[in-house]
């Protein structure tokens, strides 16, 4: 039998089939199609000696995108760059390179502990755009069971999500006023470019990574896994950057709270609550409560802020303030003195940061920053007119960064030693202006009080003559 003929009988033995598989869906009865694939998969079973496992993208229900999706997803886009034909591209930020994922109808092999699965990638045909409905399916033989249920499939969830945390595009929470907004975060800022002491950054940066690494050591201990911080200091040192760096170091979202917005109690544990993750919600719930929305936030500017300070406490480490996972809690102020001493006790706010004027440490680092100095000749003199005078981190960043292309490094130098010149001696002219103010002060203080004495004593004088004078006339 030649080629020819071989396919000529294939072909016509697959439009047969074809042929019957189209008979037997439009005239055989629905209900026995079913008990036929039923016994037919059964029967399959004993000679087929591979197990199958689907994970579809949506879970009961249809709004919510179901997690193993996702995570198997990221996993298989991490190991199938390599052995895939059909890919899928997209950026998740910018001037980084494209997230690859596996296409639909796409095939992949993977290993574990020496035993071979495969991952298929497919969709069902959609009645329309909207019905869409993808998913996963595992296949193994049935002798690796245990080894992939036990094993296998926690390894392949627990890599996707940690693939998640690296790919993801953080964001910029804030309350508007009961519910969250949020922006792409994408602060700079780290602790390499924080103008502080190093052995101060350090502290900070051991603190922080044994507690995003204290899962289980807060759950021996029975505490709630978040911790609080306290940074404090003047306007201008380097608060919301240290924020920022934090947020950096351990890519963590953040949360901006306006507590002047929020309503009351009740509004403050609703958002603290949602920040454990954001419901998805379509375009439709978004343009049937908009109205509803805008006259509630109306209400709520109007009415103003009805938060207890026991309200603001069990938002810090009450019953609510354990729902969800890590949480770290951050407070700033100008005017730490000003604070009740029940909202930033130990316990609440853990560790207490004082954000301070920039010390001669703080400005080498905004030395490398804005001019990638290490060192200068004029460094010295600039240590010690930082010694003497006090002037906040951004000031000094503000005298170093160039004005134009043509300043240089001496021109930025040199305005930075005559605005801390201008800065000493204004706080001269000011003690001086304080000292005799109070001087002046005392002086009034000792003349009205002179004053008094000498009243006092003409009318003790004028008492004493009368009373001598009535005697002598008795």
């Amino acid at each position: 039998m030649t080629t020819g003929e071989i396919w000529t009988q294939l072909s016509s033995a697959m439009t047969g089939l074809v042929l019957a598989w189209v008979m037997f869906e439009q005239y055989f009865p629905y209900q026995l199609r079913g008990y036929l694939q039923k016994y037919s998969q059964k029967l399959m079973s004993y000679a087929y000696p591979y197990i199958h496992v689907t994970f579809h993208e949506f879970t009961s229900e249809r709004l919510k995108r179901s997690e193993a999706f996702s995570a198997i997803q990221n996993y298989l886009g991490s190991n199938s760059t390599k052995t895939a034909k059909r890919l899928k591209a997209d950026v998740v930020r910018n001037n980084e390179p494209v997230v690859l994922t596996m296409d639909d109808y796409e095939e992949v092999t993977d290993v574990f502990e020496g035993v071979k699965v495969w991952w298929s990638s497919s969709k069902t045909v959609p009645k329309t755009q909207s019905d869409e409905r993808r998913y996963y399916r595992l296949t193994f033989h049935k002798s690796h069971r245990d080894v992939i249920t036990e094993k296998y499939l926690e390894h392949v969830l627990k890599e996707g999500k940690a693939i998640a945390v690296r790919n993801r595009q953080r964001k910029l929470f804030t309350n508007n006023p009961s519910e969250w907004s949020h922006v792409v975060f994408e602060h700079p800022a780290t602790f390499d470019t924080l103008a502080m002491e190093t052995k101060k950054k350090e502290d900070i940066k051991k603190d922080l990574t044994k507690f995003s690494k204290g899962k289980d050591y807060y759950a021996k201990i029975g505490k709630a896994w978040k911790r609080g911080y306290l940074l404090y200091g003047p306007p201008g040192t380097g608060k919301s950057t240290m924020i920022s760096a934090m947020a950096n170091f351990l890519d963590y979202d953040v949360y901006d709270l306006e507590l002047t917005t929020v309503k009351d109690n009740s509004e403050l544990r609703k958002l603290l609550i949602e920040t454990t993750g954001q419901r998805k919600k379509t375009e439709k719930d978004d343009d049937d409560k908009s109205d509803k929305k805008k006259k509630e936030a109306e209400d709520e500017r109007k009415s103003g802020s009805k938060v207890t300070l026991s309200g603001l406490l069990n938002f810090i480490d009450g019953l609510w303030s354990a729902c969800g996972g890590e949480r770290i809690i951050v407070f700033t102020t100008n005017y730490v003195d000003k604070l009740d001493p029940a909202l930033i006790r130990r316990g609440r706010m853990d560790k207490h940061i004082e954000l301070s004027y920039c010390c001669f440490e703080a400005f080498k680092v905004l030395a490398k920053n804005y001019l990638e100095l290490k060192s200068h000749e004029t460094f010295g003199k600039i240590e010690e007119l930082l010694g003497e005078t006090k002037m906040t981190p951004a000031d000094v960043a503000e005298n170093l960064m160039p004005r134009s292309d043509e300043e240089d490094e001496e021109e930025c130098l040199k305005r930075l030693i005559e605005g801390l010149e201008t800065a000493k001696e204004e706080a001269r002219k000011k003690a001086e202006e304080e000292a005799v103010s109070k001087a002046e002060k005392a002086d009034k203080e000792g003349g009205e009080t002179s004053s008094q004495v000498a009243k006092e004593n003409c009318e003790i004088s004028a008492e004493e003559a009368k009373e001598n004078g009535v005697i002598a006339g008795g």
